[in-house]
């Protein structure tokens, strides 16, 4: 009989979107088959400590104290690619698998949206510990996070975005008349602020005047020290796209989101439960090519693999399109678009993690092939 893949899920983390977290890692786990995986939960508290055993998600979840928890680590070694249990009266490391039988992992989901997660942080401890992980690399993470930089790369690569300013919160402290006029000559009202490197909408505000403008960026800097203020699409449509691949990446239909609120910020998305999606949206043949294309491109100018969704803008009575922002760790909860616009494309959730774990192991095969040694014509460092 074959052996199961182990199949690591970490998840929690320490975010503001931890939450998040929580409820898209255990969508994934619930539809894992059982008779292709070993599954192996791993949990990040909100302080950072490592947690691995069945109880990890429900004590996440309820708050309950995790002090009884053995705290597990994974080593930046790739000759050991298991964790580790930590002996908290010597800090020694033990070798340990919650499974019990000491295999390294084969495969990692990082379910960790936002920051030290989807900002290419743990990738790098992946790529350290050599273990095939699902999603964008190091790089990719990181410029998807950053909403600026991915802004600039989309511009690099011909896609539309919307005019924006960004600045840093200590200069604007210092000195914020200029940046404020600068705003309000380039963008005017409405406009929405927006933390830099940060998700599920969190510290987002959208400005009517000046007034909310300022209290906006004073909001957005408790999240982050880049602010993003960009310009207003008046009567502009929330359209989602997934894309999944690597080196040759596929577009998904695309959806469009009906928010309960003014626009789709965090009570909208995750608690009042009344914002909607429409699967398929309503739009023209060549408008969800058009959105098909740019999301691939969008997907590519940030050399993106495994998945992403991209978000878009389309104005009511023009159609025209503004890429917004991509999302390289999704969410996999139950109303989450990108797993749903997945479903509606003809991949069932199952087989969708299927997919994505046979891309991160492809991708992983593919590195291996690259060299990581090389022998100089004489040994000049040794003098």
């Amino acid at each position: 009989m074959k052996n199961k893949i182990r199949v690591g899920v970490v998840f929690g983390g320490r975010s503001v979107e931890h939450e998040v977290s929580l409820v898209s890692a255990s969508s994934i786990i619930n539809a894992l088959d059982r008779e292709k995986y070993d599954i192996i939960p791993i949990g990040i508290t909100k302080e950072g400590r490592w947690l691995s055993s069945a109880e990890t998600i429900h004590l996440l979840k309820s708050g309950d104290t995790l002090d009884r928890e053995p705290e597990r680590i994974l080593l930046p070694d790739p000759t050991k690619r298991t964790l580790m249990q930590v002996n908290p009266e010597s800090f020694r490391v033990n070798a340990d698998s919650v499974s019990g039988d000491r295999g390294p992992l084969d495969v990692i989901i990082p379910v960790l949206h936002g920051t030290y997660g989807e900002d290419g942080t743990i990738q790098g401890l992946f790529e350290l510990a050599n273990i095939p992980y699902v999603g964008a690399g190091v790089l990719s993470s990181a410029a998807g996070m950053d909403k600026v930089v991915a802004k600039q790369l989309f511009e690099c690569a011909g896609l539309p975005v919307t005019k924006d300013v960004w600045f840093l919160w200590d200069r604007y402290r210092s000195d914020s008349n200029p940046i404020l006029t600068a705003i309000e000559k380039k963008l005017g009202y409405p406009c929405f602020v927006k933390p830099a490197n940060l998700g599920s909408s969190v510290g987002i505000s959208k400005a009517r005047n000046a007034r909310e403008l300022v209290a906006g960026i004073e909001q957005a800097a408790n999240f982050e020290r880049k602010i993003l203020v960009e310009q207003g699409i008046e009567n502009a449509r929330e359209i989602e796209c997934s894309v999944l691949g690597n080196d040759d990446p596929r577009a998904s239909i695309p959806g469009e989101i009906i928010p309960s609120n003014e626009f789709y910020d965090y009570d909208a998305k995750y608690v009042d439960g009344k914002s909607t999606a429409l699967i398929p949206a309503k739009l023209p043949r060549r408008l969800v090519r058009k959105i098909q294309d740019y999301a691939v491109a969008a997907f590519r100018a940030i050399d993106c693999a495994g998945m992403a969704r991209v978000d878009f803008l389309v104005q009511k009575k023009t159609n025209k399109t503004y890429v917004n922002e991509i999302n390289t760790i999704p969410g996999f909860t139950s109303i989450s678009m990108y797993p749903k616009l997945w479903e509606a494309s003809g991949i069932p959730f199952p087989k969708l993690l299927d997919i994505l774990i046979d891309l991160a192991l492809e991708r992983h095969e593919g590195k291996r092939r690259l060299k990581i040694t090389y022998k100089p014509k004489a040994d000049w460092f040794k003098s």
